[in-house]
Protein backbone atom coordinates (compact mmCIF):
# COMPACT_ATOMS: atom_id res chain seq x y z
CA UNK A 1 0.00 0.00 0.00
CA UNK A 2 2.68 2.51 0.77
CA UNK A 3 4.14 1.59 -2.28
CA UNK A 4 1.62 2.46 -4.38
CA UNK A 5 0.94 5.89 -2.46
CA UNK A 6 4.73 6.66 -3.32
CA UNK A 7 4.49 5.70 -6.85
CA UNK A 8 1.10 8.51 -6.83
CA UNK A 9 3.12 10.98 -5.45
CA UNK A 10 5.99 10.28 -7.75
CA UNK A 11 3.28 10.72 -11.02
CA UNK A 12 2.08 13.68 -9.74
CA UNK A 13 5.39 15.63 -8.83
CA UNK A 14 7.22 14.39 -11.88
CA UNK A 15 4.29 15.51 -14.23
CA UNK A 16 4.54 18.94 -12.69
CA UNK A 17 8.32 19.06 -13.37
CA UNK A 18 7.96 18.02 -17.12
CA UNK A 19 4.91 19.93 -17.67
CA UNK A 20 5.83 23.21 -15.86
CA UNK A 21 9.57 22.03 -17.08
CA UNK A 22 8.83 23.65 -20.02
CA UNK A 23 7.44 26.91 -19.12
CA UNK A 24 10.94 27.19 -17.07
CA UNK A 25 12.59 26.54 -19.85
CA UNK A 26 11.05 29.05 -22.64
CA UNK A 27 11.77 31.46 -20.11
CA UNK A 28 15.66 30.34 -19.58
CA UNK A 29 15.65 30.98 -23.51
CA UNK A 30 13.90 33.88 -23.93
CA UNK A 31 16.63 36.17 -23.92
CA UNK A 32 18.47 34.33 -26.53
CA UNK A 33 15.68 33.22 -28.87
CA UNK A 34 13.24 36.13 -29.16
CA UNK A 35 15.36 39.58 -29.87
CA UNK A 36 12.34 41.03 -31.82
CA UNK A 37 8.86 42.17 -30.26
CA UNK A 38 6.93 40.10 -32.59
CA UNK A 39 9.07 36.92 -31.06
CA UNK A 40 8.76 37.66 -28.05
CA UNK A 41 4.98 37.96 -28.62
CA UNK A 42 5.00 34.65 -29.46
CA UNK A 43 6.90 32.99 -27.15
CA UNK A 44 4.30 34.34 -24.82
CA UNK A 45 1.42 33.35 -26.49
CA UNK A 46 3.12 29.67 -26.69
CA UNK A 47 3.01 29.41 -22.85
CA UNK A 48 0.12 31.84 -22.17
CA UNK A 49 -2.97 29.21 -22.18
CA UNK A 50 -0.97 26.45 -20.21
CA UNK A 51 1.37 27.90 -17.74
CA UNK A 52 -0.84 28.55 -15.00
CA UNK A 53 -2.77 25.12 -15.42
CA UNK A 54 0.93 23.60 -15.05
CA UNK A 55 1.72 24.55 -11.14
CA UNK A 56 -1.84 22.76 -10.78
CA UNK A 57 0.51 19.42 -9.90
CA UNK A 58 2.89 20.86 -7.52
CA UNK A 59 -0.10 21.61 -5.41
CA UNK A 60 -1.84 17.99 -5.96
CA UNK A 61 1.82 17.01 -4.81
CA UNK A 62 1.95 18.57 -1.77
CA UNK A 63 -1.49 17.22 -0.82
CA UNK A 64 -1.16 13.74 -1.34
CA UNK A 65 2.18 14.03 0.48
CA UNK A 66 0.61 15.24 2.77
CA UNK A 67 -2.37 12.64 3.02
CA UNK A 68 0.19 9.49 2.38
CA UNK A 69 3.37 10.42 4.21
CA UNK A 70 2.07 13.16 7.17
CA UNK A 71 6.05 12.74 8.79
CA UNK A 72 7.91 13.17 5.61
CA UNK A 73 5.54 16.50 4.54
CA UNK A 74 5.69 17.84 8.13
CA UNK A 75 9.70 17.30 7.66
CA UNK A 76 10.38 18.04 4.65
CA UNK A 77 8.34 21.64 4.41
CA UNK A 78 10.30 22.51 7.74
CA UNK A 79 13.35 21.36 6.91
CA UNK A 80 13.10 22.74 3.29
CA UNK A 81 11.91 26.05 4.73
CA UNK A 82 14.25 28.41 2.85
CA UNK A 83 14.30 27.06 -0.60
CA UNK A 84 9.99 26.61 -0.83
CA UNK A 85 9.76 30.52 -0.08
CA UNK A 86 12.39 31.26 -2.46
CA UNK A 87 10.62 29.37 -5.14
CA UNK A 88 7.55 30.71 -4.19
CA UNK A 89 8.52 34.30 -4.80
CA UNK A 90 10.13 33.41 -7.85
CA UNK A 91 6.61 31.65 -9.27
CA UNK A 92 5.22 35.30 -7.82
CA UNK A 93 7.70 37.23 -9.64
CA UNK A 94 7.24 34.85 -12.88
CA UNK A 95 3.43 35.75 -12.71
CA UNK A 96 3.68 39.47 -12.32
CA UNK A 97 6.39 39.42 -15.01
CA UNK A 98 3.95 37.76 -17.48
CA UNK A 99 0.79 39.71 -16.23
CA UNK A 100 2.27 43.24 -15.87
CA UNK A 101 4.77 43.49 -18.99
CA UNK A 102 1.64 44.91 -21.08
CA UNK A 103 -0.01 47.43 -18.59
CA UNK A 104 2.39 49.88 -19.89
CA UNK A 105 3.21 50.47 -23.52
CA UNK A 106 7.25 51.77 -22.94
CA UNK A 107 10.59 49.64 -24.15
CA UNK A 108 12.13 49.94 -20.54
CA UNK A 109 9.36 48.53 -18.70
CA UNK A 110 8.94 45.91 -20.85
CA UNK A 111 12.56 44.90 -21.03
CA UNK A 112 12.59 45.03 -16.99
CA UNK A 113 9.75 42.64 -16.89
CA UNK A 114 11.25 40.16 -19.36
CA UNK A 115 14.23 40.22 -17.08
CA UNK A 116 12.42 39.37 -14.21
CA UNK A 117 10.65 36.60 -16.20
CA UNK A 118 14.08 35.67 -17.60
CA UNK A 119 15.43 35.15 -13.70
CA UNK A 120 12.78 34.19 -12.07
CA UNK A 121 12.44 31.35 -14.66
CA UNK A 122 16.28 30.69 -14.20
CA UNK A 123 16.19 30.23 -10.63
CA UNK A 124 12.74 28.11 -10.53
CA UNK A 125 14.77 25.43 -12.38
CA UNK A 126 18.14 25.99 -10.51
CA UNK A 127 15.71 25.36 -7.18
CA UNK A 128 14.05 22.36 -8.35
CA UNK A 129 17.73 20.71 -9.23
CA UNK A 130 18.58 22.06 -5.41
CA UNK A 131 15.65 20.13 -4.21
CA UNK A 132 16.95 16.86 -5.76
CA UNK A 133 20.42 17.44 -5.12
CA UNK A 134 19.40 17.63 -1.68
CA UNK A 135 17.11 14.52 -1.98
CA UNK A 136 19.63 12.15 -3.72
CA UNK A 137 22.62 13.41 -0.84
CA UNK A 138 20.52 13.29 2.62
CA UNK A 139 19.92 15.74 4.73
CA UNK A 140 21.05 16.31 8.50
CA UNK A 141 17.46 14.79 10.36
CA UNK A 142 17.43 14.32 14.02
CA UNK A 143 15.99 11.56 15.93
CA UNK A 144 12.78 13.46 16.06
CA UNK A 145 12.74 13.08 12.30
CA UNK A 146 13.05 17.32 11.95
CA UNK A 147 16.28 19.12 10.27
CA UNK A 148 17.02 22.80 9.35
CA UNK A 149 19.31 23.53 5.99
CA UNK A 150 20.76 27.02 5.86
CA UNK A 151 21.82 28.30 2.58
CA UNK A 152 25.04 26.54 2.85
CA UNK A 153 27.88 25.38 5.43
CA UNK A 154 31.35 24.51 4.48
CA UNK A 155 30.18 24.03 0.98
CA UNK A 156 30.78 20.02 1.09
CA UNK A 157 28.60 17.15 1.41
CA UNK A 158 29.09 16.00 5.15
CA UNK A 159 26.56 15.34 8.39
CA UNK A 160 25.31 19.10 8.73
CA UNK A 161 25.35 20.37 5.27
CA UNK A 162 23.69 23.36 3.56
CA UNK A 163 20.91 23.59 0.63
CA UNK A 164 24.16 24.87 -1.30
CA UNK A 165 27.03 22.52 -1.59
CA UNK A 166 29.10 21.59 -5.09
CA UNK A 167 27.21 18.63 -5.31
CA UNK A 168 23.55 19.92 -4.83
CA UNK A 169 25.24 23.14 -7.06
CA UNK A 170 26.03 20.89 -10.11
CA UNK A 171 22.51 19.17 -9.70
CA UNK A 172 21.02 22.79 -9.95
CA UNK A 173 23.12 23.68 -13.34
CA UNK A 174 22.25 20.31 -14.46
CA UNK A 175 18.65 21.25 -14.47
CA UNK A 176 18.61 24.72 -15.64
CA UNK A 177 20.24 23.08 -18.82
CA UNK A 178 17.67 20.06 -18.74
CA UNK A 179 14.60 22.32 -18.59
CA UNK A 180 16.48 24.52 -21.28
CA UNK A 181 16.54 21.38 -23.76
CA UNK A 182 12.70 20.71 -22.61
CA UNK A 183 12.19 24.26 -23.69
CA UNK A 184 13.81 24.59 -27.05
CA UNK A 185 11.92 21.33 -27.75
CA UNK A 186 8.38 22.78 -26.77
CA UNK A 187 9.31 25.91 -28.91
CA UNK A 188 10.42 24.06 -32.04
CA UNK A 189 6.70 22.35 -31.54
CA UNK A 190 4.98 25.44 -30.96
CA UNK A 191 6.46 27.91 -33.77
CA UNK A 192 7.69 28.32 -36.97
CA UNK A 193 10.16 30.14 -39.43
CA UNK A 194 13.06 32.02 -37.37
CA UNK A 195 11.94 31.41 -33.81
CA UNK A 196 11.80 27.71 -34.26
CA UNK A 197 14.82 27.66 -36.45
CA UNK A 198 16.90 29.20 -33.23
CA UNK A 199 15.24 26.90 -31.05
CA UNK A 200 16.63 23.55 -33.28
CA UNK A 201 19.56 25.65 -33.54
CA UNK A 202 19.95 25.77 -29.54
CA UNK A 203 19.07 21.93 -28.62
CA UNK A 204 22.02 20.08 -30.04
CA UNK A 205 24.83 21.72 -28.24
CA UNK A 206 22.77 22.07 -25.28
CA UNK A 207 22.46 18.37 -25.11
CA UNK A 208 26.31 17.99 -25.84
CA UNK A 209 26.23 20.22 -22.07
CA UNK A 210 23.69 18.41 -20.39
CA UNK A 211 25.14 14.88 -21.23
CA UNK A 212 28.42 16.45 -19.44
CA UNK A 213 26.58 17.13 -16.58
CA UNK A 214 24.73 13.92 -16.32
CA UNK A 215 28.10 12.01 -16.63
CA UNK A 216 29.48 14.27 -13.64
CA UNK A 217 26.55 13.85 -11.54
CA UNK A 218 26.51 10.19 -11.66
CA UNK A 219 30.37 10.13 -11.25
CA UNK A 220 29.81 11.92 -8.29
CA UNK A 221 26.55 10.40 -6.83
CA UNK A 222 28.60 7.32 -5.19
CA UNK A 223 31.29 9.36 -2.94
CA UNK A 224 28.11 11.68 -1.96
CA UNK A 225 25.19 9.10 -1.41
CA UNK A 226 27.02 5.43 -0.81
CA UNK A 227 23.39 4.11 -0.22
CA UNK A 228 22.31 5.00 -3.48
CA UNK A 229 21.27 2.30 -5.95
CA UNK A 230 21.02 -0.04 -2.97
CA UNK A 231 17.30 -0.92 -4.86
CA UNK A 232 18.59 -1.29 -8.40
CA UNK A 233 20.54 -4.29 -6.74
CA UNK A 234 17.71 -5.91 -5.07
CA UNK A 235 15.53 -5.04 -8.22
CA UNK A 236 17.35 -4.44 -11.23
CA UNK A 237 14.34 -4.06 -13.28
CA UNK A 238 14.52 -0.32 -12.72
CA UNK A 239 17.79 -0.05 -15.21
CA UNK A 240 14.86 0.41 -17.73
CA UNK A 241 14.38 3.87 -16.63
CA UNK A 242 18.51 5.36 -16.67
CA UNK A 243 18.56 3.15 -19.80
CA UNK A 244 15.00 4.77 -21.17
CA UNK A 245 16.97 8.59 -20.13
CA UNK A 246 20.20 7.38 -22.58
CA UNK A 247 17.67 6.36 -25.58
CA UNK A 248 15.13 9.26 -25.77
CA UNK A 249 18.49 11.90 -25.26
CA UNK A 250 19.45 10.31 -28.38
CA UNK A 251 16.71 10.18 -30.01
CA UNK A 252 16.26 14.24 -29.14
CA UNK A 253 19.42 14.54 -30.57
CA UNK A 254 18.81 13.10 -33.45
CA UNK A 255 15.57 14.70 -34.06
CA UNK A 256 16.65 18.21 -33.87
CA UNK A 257 16.42 19.75 -36.75
CA UNK A 258 15.14 17.01 -39.09
CA UNK A 259 11.49 18.53 -39.10
CA UNK A 260 10.23 16.48 -36.13
CA UNK A 261 9.41 18.88 -33.36
CA UNK A 262 7.02 16.44 -31.92
CA UNK A 263 9.38 13.68 -31.46
CA UNK A 264 11.52 16.10 -30.13
CA UNK A 265 9.02 17.67 -27.21
CA UNK A 266 8.21 13.97 -26.55
CA UNK A 267 11.87 12.86 -26.17
CA UNK A 268 12.95 15.79 -23.75
CA UNK A 269 9.28 15.38 -21.74
CA UNK A 270 10.38 11.64 -21.33
CA UNK A 271 13.99 12.56 -20.78
CA UNK A 272 13.04 14.54 -17.72
CA UNK A 273 10.27 12.29 -16.37
CA UNK A 274 12.62 8.95 -16.62
CA UNK A 275 15.68 10.90 -15.11
CA UNK A 276 13.21 11.87 -11.59
CA UNK A 277 12.07 7.89 -11.68
CA UNK A 278 15.70 6.78 -12.09
CA UNK A 279 16.56 8.94 -9.36
CA UNK A 280 13.19 7.66 -6.79
CA UNK A 281 14.15 4.26 -7.88
CA UNK A 282 17.46 4.93 -6.48
CA UNK A 283 16.89 6.31 -3.30
CA UNK A 284 13.49 3.77 -2.59
CA UNK A 285 11.90 3.33 0.33
CA UNK A 286 13.66 6.81 1.22
CA UNK A 287 11.61 9.48 1.42
CA UNK A 288 14.28 11.51 2.80
CA UNK A 289 17.78 10.21 3.58
CA UNK A 290 19.48 11.32 7.18
CA UNK A 291 23.44 12.47 6.57
CA UNK A 292 23.00 11.78 10.45
CA UNK A 293 22.25 8.10 10.20
CA UNK A 294 20.50 5.72 8.51
CA UNK A 295 18.12 4.78 11.51
CA UNK A 296 17.02 8.99 11.17
CA UNK A 297 15.88 8.47 7.85
CA UNK A 298 11.99 8.60 6.91
CA UNK A 299 11.17 5.76 4.80
CA UNK A 300 7.50 5.08 3.28
CA UNK A 301 7.27 2.52 6.26
CA UNK A 302 7.98 4.90 9.45
CA UNK A 303 6.58 7.86 7.47
CA UNK A 304 3.31 7.33 6.06
CA UNK A 305 -0.13 7.49 7.68
CA UNK A 306 -2.32 4.60 9.44
CA UNK A 307 -3.54 1.91 6.60
CA UNK A 308 -6.98 3.25 7.24
CA UNK A 309 -6.20 6.56 5.69
CA UNK A 310 -4.75 5.10 2.93
CA UNK A 311 -7.32 2.56 2.18
CA UNK A 312 -9.82 4.90 1.70
CA UNK A 313 -7.87 7.48 -0.01
CA UNK A 314 -7.18 5.23 -3.13
CA UNK A 315 -11.14 5.95 -3.51
CA UNK A 316 -11.25 9.52 -4.22
CA UNK A 317 -7.64 10.27 -5.47
CA UNK A 318 -7.81 8.00 -8.48
CA UNK A 319 -10.68 9.56 -9.86
CA UNK A 320 -8.94 13.52 -8.69
CA UNK A 321 -5.92 12.50 -10.46
CA UNK A 322 -8.51 11.60 -13.71
CA UNK A 323 -10.26 15.12 -13.82
CA UNK A 324 -6.62 16.85 -13.89
CA UNK A 325 -5.46 14.60 -16.47
CA UNK A 326 -8.82 15.37 -18.47
CA UNK A 327 -8.02 18.98 -18.42
CA UNK A 328 -4.52 19.00 -19.06
CA UNK A 329 -5.24 16.51 -22.08
CA UNK A 330 -7.80 18.99 -23.22
CA UNK A 331 -6.66 22.36 -22.53
CA UNK A 332 -3.24 20.73 -24.62
CA UNK A 333 -5.51 19.82 -27.86
CA UNK A 334 -7.39 22.93 -27.45
CA UNK A 335 -4.36 25.18 -28.15
CA UNK A 336 -2.47 22.87 -30.64
CA UNK A 337 -0.41 23.35 -32.91
CA UNK A 338 1.87 26.16 -34.06
CA UNK A 339 1.15 29.76 -32.44
CA UNK A 340 0.58 32.86 -34.68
Amino acid sequence: METIWYALVLFVLTAYVVLDGYDFGVGILSPFVARQERERRLLREAIGPVWTGNEVWVIAGSALLFLAFPKAFASGFSGFYLALMIMLWLLMGRGLAFELREHVDHALWRTFWDTIFFLANLLLAFVVGLVVGNLLRGVPLNASGYFFLPLWSDFSPGPLPGLLDWFTLLTGVMFVVLLALHGASFLAMKTRGELQAKADALAKPVTFVLELLLVAVVMALPSVQPAFGAHYAGAPIGYVWPLAAVVVLVIGYVSAGRQRPFVGFVASSLLVGSLLVAAAWGIFPNLLIATTGQANSLTTLNAATDRTGLESGLWWVPPGLLLVIFYQVYIHRLFAGPVR
